[in-house]
């Protein structure tokens, strides 16, 4: 008799344990140090220079808090071809503007077009069991996919009050907006379908109108028509630090009359002025 009590108060220790230990929370995962992401940058730089004009993309980390919580352990770059004043070719297999993922192995994955950038998410996204995961995953997703349009001009603000979930059949369905704030005008929306086996579809809604960009603006400070002359000086203000490089370029093979005006005109946007 006591060999079956013991038996069964082993047995229903053993259960509960289990219990515990399924409902125990995961712990999170460290954050990627400064060491982690340098060795990642420099992975995508390598992988780079191994394809076709790889040399010419320019590398910017994606720091972003929703990207960190929502895709942890994965270090997100946008690697942009420039497109102005002279387009630059991307290598094959990729677009001009990308997002490259580096995980905490050090393996590299390009992501150049939506279909791709869904496929990493729904592989690397962990589970969504609740509105707030839901909404972080809309905010990283809406971070990513703004890079697919990035031409170098444009900068992008999330809405954050327009981000939100709302229940679905089996599921949530979280969206977020992004809006152009600078270089153009227009909207990104992003809307997510989770179900119970994850992400289960992505729309993205990209309704973009360009500003200004770098064609000739700087070789014309000095044309003798003097509306030629305003309009690209307004160009250039517009486009504001964005177009810096391009001064920079333009100012290496003017004359010295011409560097004067890029230089004038170089201080009037780092000035802020509009």
């Amino acid at each position: 008799m006591h060999t079956v009590r013991w038996t069964v108060a082993l047995l229903t220790a053993a259960l509960a344990w289990a219990a515990l230990t399924d409902a125990a929370p995961v712990p999170p995962e460290k954050k990627l140090t400064p060491e982690d992401l340098a060795k990642a940058e420099a992975a995508v730089k390598k992988d780079l220079e191994g394809r076709q004009g790889g040399n010419t993309g320019r590398v910017t980390f994606i720091k972003d808090e929703a990207v960190e919580r929502a895709l942890p352990g994965q270090a997100c770059f946008a690697v942009l071809f420039p497109q102005y004043p002279v387009a630059r070719i991307s290598p094959p297999g990729l677009s001009p503007s990308n997002v490259f993922v580096v995980d905490r192995e050090g393996k590299v994955l390009p992501l150049p077009n939506e279909e791709k950038l869904l496929k990493f998410v729904q592989g690397a996204l962990p589970p969504v069991r609740s509105d707030d995961a839901a909404k972080d995953a809309a905010r990283a997703y809406a971070r990513l996919a703004q890079e697919l349009f990035q031409d170098g001009f444009y900068k992008f603000e999330l809405m954050d009050d327009s981000t939100r979930v709302s229940e679905i059949k089996n599921g949530r369905e979280a969206v977020a907006r992004v809006v152009v704030m600078q270089g153009g005008n227009g909207t990104i929306d992003v809307t997510l379908d989770f179900y119970e086996n994850g992400l289960a579809k992505a729309k993205v809604d990209a309704k973009l109108r360009p500003g200004p960009r770098p064609i000739c603006q700087a070789t014309k400070l000095l044309h003798p028509d003097p509306l030629v002359r305003r309009i690209c000086e307004n160009d250039l203000l517009i486009m504001g630090p964005a177009c810096l490089p391009y001064l920079e370029e333009q100012r290496a093979k003017a004359t010295p009359e011409l560097q004067k005006e890029i230089d004038r005109v170089r201080a009037r946007i780092e000035r802020g002025e509009r």
